[in-house]
């Protein structure tokens, strides 16, 4: 049964991306509520012992997907906070399996500057078109994406295998997508992100993916 959901993913997420790359809105959100529920469901079918956290925060990132579908401020305002709980809750996941003794800081600190730094430079590209009420949080947003992939890459410090490396795999890839995200949506330069939702997508399916395969090698 896992891999038939697994399929289904696959099925969904190329056809959703294929819709990106044409630009087609409608059946974009047609299939859109299809991809998170799919690799929740393979998620729960695969794994040898299922977190609820896990299952949690992959909830909340369908969720946001939904919310995300309607056009306007306020839907993406209420996807943005729905997503913000996913990156606690994945947060939650990877802590529990943190060895700080583990951890080398000085590539943390790295690290944590050129996600701080990445940040701002998207912050200050879209700060022009963006609403000043949104800047903050959006601000917040992407420092709490930056957080979840700083504990993702002390889980793998601390764990040294492929699960881990998976995970964080994904969590870059995350961070990705929630960057084009910002520069598709706010960006003077509308053709500066290359395929606008099909980038936004594409890496957002592999990051999800990733994280939920890696989680699931972890066990």
């Amino acid at each position: 049964m896992n891999y038939i959901f697994l399929g289904l993913f696959a099925v969904f997420s190329a056809i959703h991306l294929y819709y990106s790359w044409i630009h087609e809105p409608k059946w974009r959100a047609r299939t859109k509520p299809f991809l998170l529920l799919f690799l929740l469901l393979y998620y729960v079918t695969t794994a040898s012992h299922v977190h609820i956290t896990l299952v949690l925060a992959l909830f909340t990132s369908w969720l946001g997907d939904v919310l995300l579908i309607p056009k306007g401020h306020k839907w993406f305002t209420m996807g943005g906070i729905s997503f913000l709980i996913s990156h606690i809750l994945f947060i939650a996941v990877y802590v529990r399996r943190i060895h700080l003794p583990s951890a080398v800081w000085i590539l943390i600190l790295l690290a944590g500057l050129v996600y701080i730094g990445i940040s701002v430079w998207v912050m200050n590209s879209v700060k022009a078109n963006t609403p000043k009420s949104m800047v903050v949080p959006m601000s917040m947003y992407l420092f709490t994406n930056s957080a979840m992939n700083l504990f993702a890459l002390l889980q793998l410090m601390s764990l040294k295998n492929t699960g881990a490396a998976v995970a964080f795999a994904g969590a870059v890839l995350f961070f990705a997508s929630d960057c084009t995200l910002f520069l598709v949506r706010y960006h003077d330069n509308k053709n500066m992100v290359f395929r606008k939702h099909f980038t936004v997508m594409l890496t957002y399916l592999l990051a999800e993916f990733l994280i939920a395969f890696g989680m699931i090698l972890i066990g």
